[in-house]
């Protein structure tokens, strides 16, 4: 009869588990699909539409730049940089997260070893027949597994999947910043070694000017304003040195933060060695859904959402549960690991809420909202990336043609510097033409250095808005 009643219960435990597997045919679960952009093709807003899908992204930050300090520089950012370092850790959180979500389909078992000392009144009646106390001893292996009827734990497991790869995309757009935070930097250090070489220069030539103004002073050519004037200017290119060795100590210490080091000087080339000889090839703005990691990051941070969605709406459906324990059960120590201490519970069981104080409804209205926004950030994401690209090639173009306007204005400013020299000891000048000429020469030439710095930098600005730093 035992064995009748143990084999009718076996066969109910299994008939639950088919049922279990027979329901996940039901799956409700949406399927993800990337929302319909229709903003790409205007995104760089330019006359000249790029129909090439291949796009200066694809090379790598090792061919793009040459100077090979910088390079260097990049490599060591790339394995000690803070940030860096942070973002792999975010990472490796979501890993493990997700990692539990894979096993979320799998059972769970434990097992335990108990010894129970009950202690019963005498005048009751199992306290008369156990003289007042019982002890128990077992040894149970406890199951419990939920069928993925509507598909929750497949949602579950895929929102946590999305969740990893966003946290993948956002390490390779720290990356990818990093890249171009230190190119960025290093220019400017060049172009402020640049700076200060053109001012140093300059501080030279005003002091022999202002010994040349004293010298036509004595021969009665001039007077002492002017030579208050040339001295006042030499004063005020001293102090620009100044403020030029400032900002290079300044900048090498954020150069030193990029690579995570303590703050400290740094060996470098020269900025008229510079030059970033690639094609600026956009590629359709399409590319930006697969090059850009932030884009990249926003949609996962969609399908983690979409999944979500999917798992609040599940919880509206009843729940198949299946538990079961076993093992051995003995009032007496020694015979604990008998066979006939052997026991076996199957329970397997729907349950479907009903009211819970709206707290579903709510997940669910939550999860809708969430959904939305993540759908917002992910266009506004794609609307910012065609900006950055859009800004950064008029940029460059911008000051592409300057430069050429800043190299005629150096050569006129400093012909006109030198006239003015020659003309004031002769007498055919004022000392004001000559420190006016002087002033806006070095004027000059400070703005072509940063006409060049602006360059590169919109070269490295727009390989960064294209997606390029990932290879």
């Amino acid at each position: 009869m035992i064995s009748i009643i143990k084999n009718k219960s076996l066969q109910k435990g299994l008939i639950l588990v088919v049922m279990g597997f027979t329901l996940q045919s039901c799956f409700v679960a949406k399927e993800y699909k990337r929302p319909e952009i229709t903003a790409t093709e205007n995104l760089y807003r330019t006359d000249n539409l790029p129909s090439d899908s291949i796009s200066m992204a694809a090379i790598s930050w090792k061919t793009l730049f040459t100077d090979s300090y910088l390079k260097k520089y990049i490599e060591e950012g790339l394995q000690n940089n803070m940030d860096v370092r942070i973002a792999i850790q975010q990472m490796v959180a979501a890993q493990a997260y997700a990692k539990q979500a894979n096993s979320s389909f799998l059972p769970s078992v434990s097992i335990g070893a108990n010894a129970t000392h009950q202690e019963l009144s005498r005048n009751s009646q199992f306290g008369s027949l156990f003289s007042g106390g019982i002890d128990q001893y077992d040894i149970t292996a406890n199951l419990s597994w939920e069928a993925d009827v509507w598909g929750k734990i497949r949602s579950n497991k895929r929102a946590f999947a999305a969740n990893y790869l966003q946290n993948v995309a956002a390490h390779q757009a720290v990356k990818t910043e990093l890249i171009a935070s230190i190119a960025i930097t290093y220019y400017q250090l060049l172009a402020l070694d640049a700076q200060l070489e053109i001012t140093k220069k300059s501080i030279e030539s005003r002091k022999n000017g202002v010994e040349t103004i004293k010298a036509l002073k004595d021969a009665g050519l001039t007077n002492q304003v002017a030579v208050d004037q040339n001295i006042a200017q030499y004063n005020n290119a001293r102090a620009l040195e100044v403020d030029i060795e400032t900002a290079l100590f300044k900048t090498e210490n954020t150069l030193s933060i990029l690579l995570g080091k303590n703050p400290q000087k740094f060996e470098r080339g020269s900025l008229t060695k510079q030059t970033i000889d690639t094609d600026l090839k956009l590629g359709v703005p399409s590319t930006l859904l697969s090059n850009r990691p932030d884009v990249m990051a926003a949609e996962y941070n969609l399908i983690q959402s979409f999944e979500l969605t999917n798992v609040a709406r599940s919880n509206f459906y009843p729940s198949l549960k299946l538990t079961a324990s076993g093992g051995f059960q003995s009032l007496e120590l020694d015979r604990l690991l008998n066979v006939n201490s052997l026991f076996a519970t199957v329970l397997g069981g729907l349950t479907q809420p009903i009211f819970n104080k709206r707290s579903l409804k709510t997940q669910k209205e939550v999860a809708l909202a969430q959904q939305e926004q993540s759908v917002l950030r992910f266009k506004k994401a794609l609307l910012v990336a065609g900006s950055e690209v859009s800004n950064a090639l008029f940029t460059y173009k911008s000051e592409t043609k300057k430069f050429e306007f800043r190299k005629n204005e150096v050569e006129a400013l400093r012909q006109a510097e030198q006239h003015s020299n020659e003309l004031l000891k002769n007498g055919y000048a004022t000392y004001l033409e000559l420190l006016t000429a002087s002033q806006s020469a070095l004027n000059a030439e400070l703005t072509i250095i940063d006409s060049q710095l602006k360059q590169l930098v919109s070269i490295v600005n727009l390989y960064e808005a294209l997606g390029g730093g990932l290879k």
